[in-house]
């Protein structure tokens, strides 16, 4: 998508005048060859190298009795070091598609080697734990080999404990297992930047939101949905306000910081809605007139103004999700005050009002800053 967007444009810059014909060409193919542009054939070979490996623990488990136990445990071995022995080798003949797949398969190999280690000699030990080394091993291979396909394999690795741990631990805290998921997290970032692998970065900040919902469910009240609302704008303003310290590490990650906590804040304030509907305000008076839903809805609505205003104009992603948010709850009080006519119209009267001041200010500032770069730029 971003190639095809490239690609018209330069062909406008070069109609223009602005950039001559063989400098589009030498921009489209630096863009080509870089490793982390899309390439059907990389996908193809991860694909392979998955099932291959999946293929190979079916067949060695399912023959597993009736190989002897010295011979299984060499075998597990030589087939780890094999692949990454061959993938290594393929890294110095610059093959570095064929390279991930081996890296795919002896990383898959090391999670089954675990498992049917464990199985042979009875050792103890929960998938959890093995699921972490997996994950853990993984991420060196990662580093080791700058493969960022290793990454995606070790993001997926993180969703896999992630889902096993709440599939088993849905309401309790337990121990010092629920820090994983963002120390993860962290590591899936920390690895994203040394290697380079910049849409691997997505499995990293679903995880933490998914921990972050999580949370909730285990102190679901309304005032830990009000937290998570207010937590998630915080985080979206340190990321988008240009005065931020954290600016210059924001730009170097792209859309996505500001994106994750945005969609952060929409679920907290979809969390508010649904403590509201389940009764938090029960007894309160302020019910009937539905004064916690005016609030609620117009926090909402001034949040996705914010997003668009901050960060719509050159992130896209956010720009959409506040436009969704904004449907949402404009949908959302049409069929809660539908009883009251005069008085949802009033609501969106007031609200398309601020909607308007709104759009009117921020382009005034545009303007403002579109006629500050040209003077800079004429200086």
């Amino acid at each position: 998508m971003y190639r095809g967007r490239l690609e018209r444009d330069l062909k406008i810059w070069v109609d223009k005048g602005l950039v001559d014909a063989a400098a589009a060409e030498a921009v489209l193919r630096e863009y080509d060859g870089r490793q982390t542009s899309f390439s059907a054939g990389r996908v193809l070979t991860i694909i392979a190298a998955v099932l291959l490996g999946l293929a190979i623990l079916l067949f060695v488990s399912a023959n597993w009795e009736a190989i002897p136990r010295i011979v299984r445990l060499a075998a597990l071995v030589a087939m780890i070091w094999g692949f990454y022995l061959g993938a290594a080798y393929l890294l110095a003949l610059k093959r570095s598609i064929l390279a991930s797949g081996l890296l795919i398969l002896g990383t898959l190999s090391f999670g089954g080697a675990m498992a049917l280690v464990g199985q042979m000699y009875n050792m103890s030990g929960d998938e959890l734990t093995m699921m972490i080394v997996w994950f853990a091993a993984a991420c060196i291979v990662a580093a080791l080999f700058r493969s960022s396909a290793q990454v995606a394999l070790a993001g997926f690795l993180a969703w896999a404990f992630c889902g096993v741990y709440l599939w088993d631990n849905f309401d309790q805290w337990h121990g010092v297992m629920p820090w994983v998921p963002p120390l993860m997290a962290a590591v899936l970032i920390a690895l994203v930047r040394y290697v380079d692998a910049p849409s691997a970065r997505h499995f990293a900040y679903l995880v933490l939101v998914g921990w972050l919902t999580w949370l909730f469910g285990l102190h679901e009240s309304l005032s830990a949905a009000i937290l998570f609302a207010a937590l998630g704008m915080a985080a979206f303003l340190v990321v988008s306000i240009p005065a931020s310290p954290l600016m210059p590490l924001v730009r170097t990650a792209g859309a996505a910081p500001a994106f994750y906590a945005f969609l952060v804040a929409a679920i907290g304030f979809f969390l508010i809605h649904a403590e509201i509907s389940n009764g938090s305000f029960d007894n309160n008076v302020w019910v009937e007139d539905k004064l916690p839903l005016i609030i609620v809805a117009a926090a909402t609505l001034a949040s996705s103004v914010i997003a668009i205003a901050l960060g719509g104009r050159d992130n896209g992603a956010v720009r959409y999700l506040a436009y969704f948010v904004f449907a949402c709850e404009i949908l959302y009080l049409a069929s809660e005050t539908i009883g009251s006519i005069i008085g949802t119209a009033g609501f969106f009267l007031v609200a398309g009002l601020l909607a308007a001041f709104a759009a009117w200010l921020v382009i005034r500032l545009e303007r403002r800053f579109s006629d500050h770069g040209g003077q800079g730029t004429r200086a």
